[in-house]
């Protein structure tokens, strides 16, 4: 097992510890900051993502493996940074306004992040006006929005009209999810997409971004 093997298996394991040590002696081997993000982390989070689509891995295993990407990643970062290396585009997300479930938010957040975008996390019960204000300050391609109650996935079209109104719509796509929300729903509101669940959001923001 190449040791570029032996980091995604450790990502996978979540094992924060050897991740750690196999990043530092890849680069310190000469491996490239983008290769070890590449072919590490992000070819490791997405067996992670495929893992618990298929119910082999649960929430408290995916998060072990997120803690262990971050690890890396705080390493990896600055040399990014220095090498000119830009993440597949920014996504801002949040929880709508009223609502403070964030389990499922923070999945998708892991996972687009473990498939190399870069996250702006709002958190929860956000309104209308900081999501119009994330877009001014962040310029993201994405904005991911979530709710978990029948009561305020109606927020939603709140937020997206609100975006409308303040002449962003059409700089920024627009995917929603969360238990309640469905197809034709994100359609009825006007929103870019729509995901079921974690791996799937990952799938379809890169669609919507036309990423292969």
């Amino acid at each position: 097992m190449s040791e570029l093997e032996e980091l995604v298996q450790s990502l996978e394991d979540g094992n924060s510890e050897k991740v750690v040590e196999l990043t530092k002696r890849l680069l310190g081997a000469g491996a490239s900051p983008q290769t070890v993000l590449n072919n590490g982390l992000i070819v490791g989070m997405g067996v992670v993502g495929e893992k618990m689509r298929i119910g082999e891995m649960y929430l408290p295993e995916v998060l072990q493996s997120a803690t262990a990407m971050h690890a890396s990643l705080k390493i990896l970062k600055p040399l990014l940074a220095k090498d000119g290396v830009e993440p597949l585009g920014r996504i801002v997300m949040g929880t709508v306004k009223g609502d403070i479930h964030d389990i499922g938010k923070n999945l998708v957040g892991i996972l687009l992040q473990g498939a190399g975008f870069e996250i702006v996390d709002l958190g929860v019960n956000v309104t209308p006006q900081k999501f119009v204000d994330a877009i001014e300050q962040q310029a993201p391609a994405m904005l991911a929005i979530s709710a978990m109650l029948t009561t305020t996935m109606l927020n939603m079209k709140g937020v997206i009209e609100a975006i409308g109104g303040a002449g962003h719509r059409s700089k920024v796509k627009i995917i929603v999810g969360g238990a309640p929300v469905s197809e034709k729903f994100a359609e009825e509101i006007g929103a870019d997409g729509y995901a079921r669940d974690a791996v799937k959001a990952v799938d379809k923001v890169k669609e919507l971004l036309a990423i292969g």
